[in-house]
């Protein structure tokens, strides 16, 4: 069966908008990171090699109009640029045009890929978890509290990496798109004490947790166009703790499901 042009066109559209790492970031440089290597086999071209019997009259009658034939291959680049001038090649070039604008525009503004490289997250998600963040619901409502919100890393978070770790070493780092959850939005006073979360002075129910915090925080009260997020996994997550507040316009879009592996698939954990 022939695979149209278009066909592989389209797939290195996918395979060039792939996952993007979004860093849940634990404390003290221990980050997992994931690296995949794809391992391509390699293909054998060579053409079958014509077996001339010495006491055949038929071989030895082949002529060398057919030998010349054989010779008179069209070579790639000429095949190519027949391609781009057919009739075929247009439609297929259409398609790959489509298909890389509407990539790009459902990547840009309605949802994107991102993958989890570390455990602060925990246990909601896992190392190598795959998953889809939406983009819309930021533009016609504010965030609300117990949403996983990935999000640009404010300019605190940045001196904290970088003061801890070195400028040099982590500028790429302190950069990188981050995970927690919402815990508290803008007027709400927040504090963590024996291990408990309180939000104006009511304790959270948090089944999405790995463990009590073991720490104490606040109270405080997270200032207008801000909100506070936290790590599930409380006592390995560099998060607003720390750092302090994120502003609302950081916040890049919610995650909304897992969508790899298969057995991890759903959005629990997810409100």
């Amino acid at each position: 069966m022939m695979i149209r042009p278009s066909l592989l066109l389209c797939f290195i559209i996918i395979a060039t908008l792939g996952l993007t790492e979004v860093e849940s970031f634990a404390p003290g440089g221990q980050t997992l990171l994931l690296r995949r290597q794809i391992n391509a086999k390699s293909c054998d071209w060579r053409p079958h090699t014509l077996s001339l019997d010495a006491n055949s009259a038929d071989d030895e009658d082949l002529s060398s109009a057919e030998i010349e034939d054989d010779n008179d291959g069209v070579g790639i680049i000429e095949a190519i640029r027949r391609w781009f001038r057919s009739e075929e090649g247009q439609e297929d070039i259409q398609t790959y045009l489509f298909s890389l604008g509407l990539a790009l525009v459902l990547r840009l503004l309605i949802i994107e890929p991102r993958y989890i490289p570390s455990l602060s997250m925990y246990p909601t998600f896992d190392v190598g978890d795959q998953l889809a963040v939406e983009k819309v619901t930021k533009r016609v409502r504010p965030p609300r509290k117990n949403e996983v919100v990935v999000f640009n890393p404010p300019q605190a978070f940045r001196q904290v990496v970088e003061g801890q770790f070195g400028a040099d070493a982590t500028s790429k780092k302190s950069s990188e798109a981050l995970i927690k959850r919402i815990v508290a939005v803008e007027g709400d006073v927040v504090a963590v004490s024996g291990g408990n979360l309180f939000v104006n002075g009511v304790k959270q129910d948090e089944p999405f947790t790995a463990e009590d915090a073991q720490y104490e925080f606040g109270p405080v009260t997270v200032p207008e166009g801000n909100v506070l997020v936290l790590g599930d996994n409380r006592n390995h997550s560099l998060d607003g703790h720390i750092w302090g507040f994120l502003p609302k316009r950081n916040v890049i879009g919610r995650a909304v499901f897992i969508y790899w592996p298969p057995w991890r698939i759903g959005n629990s954990g997810m409100y």
